[in-house]
C-alpha cells in the first residue's frame, strides 16, 4: 500500500502548479498583446501622403503656413490703411502740443496713426522719432516710412510716406494733409527718412485689407 503524501507537501504542490500556470498565462497575454501593437511606419502607412515620415510628427498646420504669409504685406496694403487715417483727419487744423481732432501736431499725428494702424508705439515728439527705426535713402522709401524735414524755425517736421512720392502730415498751414516730396518746399528742406515698421507690425494689416 502506498502511504499519502504529507498535506504540506501537496499543498507545495499545488502551489507551484498555480504559479506555473500563471507565468503561462502571463507570458501568453503578452505575446499576444505584443502581437497587436503597429508596426513602426504604421502611421506612415495609413496616411496618404505620409510614407517614409516620422509617425512621430504631424503635418504643418495649413492655418500656420497662411499665418506666416501675412507677416509681409504687399505696400498697397499699407497705403490703402494710411489712405483711411487721412480720411480719418483730414482737415484737422494744426496746433502745437495738440493730439485730437480738435488740433494736432506733425509728431502727435505720426503717433496716433502708428498706434491705431500698426498697433506701434512712438515717442511722442519729433526729435525722439527721429531715432526710431533705421535710417534709408530717400530711393528706399515705402509706405509707412518716416520722412524728416528741417524747414525754417525752431521744430523740425516729420510725415509718414504713403506711396508714389507722397506723405502723410500735419502742416502748420493747412493742417492734416497728403503732399508732394517733389514739392519744392519740401524737396529745399528735406532733412532724412527712417523705417521704424517690422514685418510682424504690418501682419494685421493683410487680415484687413487682403481677400
Amino acid at each position: 500500500m502506498v502511504a499519502s503524501p504529507h498535506p504540506a507537501v501537496t499543498a507545495v504542490r499545488v502551489v507551484s502548479v498555480c504559479v506555473v500556470v500563471a507565468l503561462l498565462a502571463g507570458c501568453a497575454g503578452s505575446a499576444s498583446r505584443q502581437g497587436m501593437e503597429p508596426p513602426e511606419d504604421y502611421f506612415s502607412m495609413s496616411l496618404p501622403g505620409m510614407q517614409g515620415a516620422n509617425p512621430q510628427m504631424s503635418p504643418v498646420d495649413p492655418i500656420d503656413a497662411h499665418l506666416r504669409s501675412l507677416q509681409t504685406p504687399p505696400p498697397t496694403v499699407v497705403r490703402q490703411a494710411l489712405l483711411e487715417q487721412h480720411q480719418r483727419w483730414a482737415g484737422t487744423p494744426y496746433r502745437i502740443g495738440g493730439t485730437t481732432d480738435r488740433g494736432i501736431d506733425c509728431s502727435a499725428l505720426v503717433r496716433n496713426v502708428f498706434r491705431d494702424t500698426f498697433d506701434v508705439e512712438l515717442p511722442r515728439s519729433t526729435q525722439d522719432q527721429v531715432h526710431e527705426g533705421r535710417p534709408i535713402d530717400r530711393q528706399e522709401l515705402q509706405a509707412g516710412d518716416l520722412v524728416f524735414f528741417r524747414p525754417p524755425g525752431r521744430y523740425n517736421h516729420v510725415g509718414i510716406y504713403v506711396g508714389n512720392g507722397y506723405f502723410l502730415h500735419a502742416s502748420t498751414s493747412k493742417g492734416v494733409i497728403i503732399s508732394s516730396l517733389d514739392n519744392s518746399y519740401w524737396q529745399r528742406y528735406y532733412w532724412q527718412s527712417r523705417r521704424a515698421l517690422e514685418p510682424t507690425n504690418l501682419a494685421q494689416l493683410s487680415s484687413r485689407f487682403m481677400p
